[in-house]
């Protein structure tokens, strides 16, 4: 006798589910199971809203931020600090330091780190980016406010190396942040501290 499984339509949508961040088999599945058993207009209105946001939500082209039309909120933002640049990895993780109120100057998301592993290498990063920003810019200073896994780390070591003559004092969040992890880990005390004491690093942040 065959073994009974869920219906091929019924397995789709958990195996979509399971490609969320932090959603593993189970997760995908419970999910799923919700939201048929909930009536019609409930799974028509999350579908909606994704397509809605999809469609009305993007990426800044200057800082990676979420942009809409009415613009981005950093970058078209008044009262900040036009000589420091903060890069961090992902666009989530510029809301931990805003929310800190430790940090007003500008942001560059590079969308990622450095991972062989993953093939992941500096030309699939926003780096480019970042040094034209810096050429055009009138920044004096660039923060590395990445992960303190390896990744984070070998992406840090990379930036020095390649910002290193472009005359800027290149600093790094001070320690605090929990090994291991992003800036999505670490409170806003944390922080705080992170960014009030930042320490420099390579030859132009001596």
């Amino acid at each position: 006798m065959s073994q009974v499984d869920y219906p091929r339509q019924v397995k789709e949508l958990i195996l979509h589910l399971k490609k969320l961040p932090g959603i593993g088999p189970r997760g995908a599945e419970r999910i799923a199971i919700w939201l048929l058993q909930q009536d019609g207009g409930v799974a028509q209105s999350f579908a909606a809203t994704v397509e809605k946001a999809r469609g009305e939500v993007w990426e800044c082209g200057v800082c990676g931020f979420f942009s809409t039309e009415q613009g981005c909120p950093i970058c078209d933002g008044s009262g900040r600090d036009e000589t420091v640049l903060c890069v961090v990895e992902q666009p989530t993780d510029i809301l931990p330091l805003e929310r800190s109120g430790a940090f007003r100057g500008h942001y560059h998301a590079l969308r990622g780190k450095i991972s062989p592993l993953d093939n992941v290498g500096p030309d699939d990063l926003r780096i480019g980016e970042l040094m034209d920003r810096l050429k055009k810019g009138a920044f004096e200073e660039v923060i590395l406010a990445l992960g303190a896994d390896v990744e984070g780390e070998a992406t840090s070591n990379y930036l020095v190396e390649v910002l290193e003559n472009e005359g800027l004092k290149i600093t790094r969040l001070a320690m605090g942040i929990p090994v291991g992890g992003g800036l999505e880990s670490a409170d806003e005390l944390t922080l705080f501290r992170a960014v009030q004491g930042r320490t420099a690093l390579g030859r132009g942040g001596s």
